[in-house]
């Protein structure tokens, strides 16, 4: 089955642009990012920046992720795949990041949530990568079986950039 991905949910003032590779069947059905109840997404970005995320309603953990100048999309915008993993993924039409990128003057930080979305979005970003910083980090998702303190420990990288943009026009 052909599957069409998620929209990206973001602002101008993003600082952090977070890529997945592509939803999984429970987050399609759902139309919500990282809707399976085992991924560790909400709970890992939550646990970096000290906000709850996790009991709160999806809108408002968007809401959240927004003010927080987190945009979040997925390097493939339409695929086929039978199941939910990266390896069923056939046929993909990948995002156009750099579009999205020229709406993200303030991003300082690309981070790829696994090593699908890390191979094929750094490929997509091309010589763009080397103007952000960019962190392939362990999968969210409940088939990544690493301990979720080593996950967490990974994925509080994302807080080492400060100061101002470092992009380059």
């Amino acid at each position: 089955m052909r599957w069409q991905g998620l929209a990206p949910v973001m602002r101008p003032d993003a600082q952090w642009l977070l890529l997945g590779s592509f939803p999984g069947l429970a987050s399609l059905k759902a139309q919500q990012y990282y809707g399976h109840p085992r991924n560790q997404f909400w709970r890992l970005v939550g646990d970096v920046r000290g906000v709850d995320l996790v009991s709160l309603p999806y809108e408002a953990r968007l809401a959240a992720l927004q003010d927080l100048r987190i945009a979040l999309w997925d390097v493939i915008s339409e695929t086929e795949r039978e199941g939910s993993l990266d390896s069923a993924i056939r046929r993909p039409d990948v995002s156009d990041l750099a579009r999205l990128l020229r709406e993200l003057p303030a991003l300082r930080v690309i981070g790829f949530n696994g090593g699908t979305a890390g191979r094929l979005g750094q490929r997509l970003l091309g010589d763009l990568a080397k103007v952000y910083r960019v962190l392939v980090l362990p999968s969210s998702s409940p088939a990544h079986t690493m301990p979720y303190d080593d996950k967490l420990r990974a994925w509080r990288a994302l807080n080492t950039v400060s100061g101002p943009p470092i992009r380059q026009e």
